[in-house]
């Protein structure tokens, strides 16, 4: 007897239906591998872009700390060297840009214990933060450096123009 509404199968469409049914199962389970696949996939190329920055940010923070060694053996010397520097100021000009290298020096230990061990158990992307902020750090010192060297430069330069006023031939 057949309910009212109810479609009736008979065998040939009941097997189909079966069919179907498993084909469809197949098919989600290999879309769920495929998904898991792809997050697995999509994690190893976060964990490669997290090596990617850290690479990056020190080898920005190698060329600042490059970058403030040979400003320091050309700019330095020439702002000590100067006649125009007065001596009670060597050791004030001596020790400001001492103190950024030592910075710098602290810097690259900081990262090289980093990069080195497993430092306080950080993930990629944690160690990653630190020395992208590390980086800035660096380039804050390098415009430190150029701003403290200008000056220096520039007291050079009005002191040299004092003299040259001072010691003028004032005879028409």
């Amino acid at each position: 007897m057949e309910a009212q509404g109810m479609p009736t199968y008979d065998n040939t469409n009941f097997v189909s239906l079966v069919k179907q049914l498993i084909e469809s199962g197949k098919q989600t389970a290999n879309i769920i591998k495929t998904v898991e696949f792809l997050k697995t996939q999509k994690e190893n190329i976060e964990k490669v872009n997290d090596v990617v920055k850290q690479l990056k940010a020190v080898r920005e923070i190698g060329q600042n700390n490059q970058h403030l060694i040979t400003a320091l053996q050309g700019d330095l010397k020439d702002i000590l060297d100067s006649p125009y520097i007065k001596p009670d100021e060597v050791a004030r000009v001596s020790n400001s840009f001492t103190a950024i290298v030592e910075n710098s020096l602290d810097v690259m230990d900081f990262i090289d214990q980093i990069l080195s061990s497993d430092y306080l158990k950080m993930s990629d992307a944690e160690r990653t933060e630190i020395l992208n902020q590390k980086e800035e750090e660096s380039k804050e010192m390098v415009a430190s450096v150029s701003t403290k060297t200008r000056r220096y430069q520039d007291i050079i330069s009005f002191r040299k123009m004092q003299d040259k006023i001072n010691n003028r031939d004032t005879q028409y």
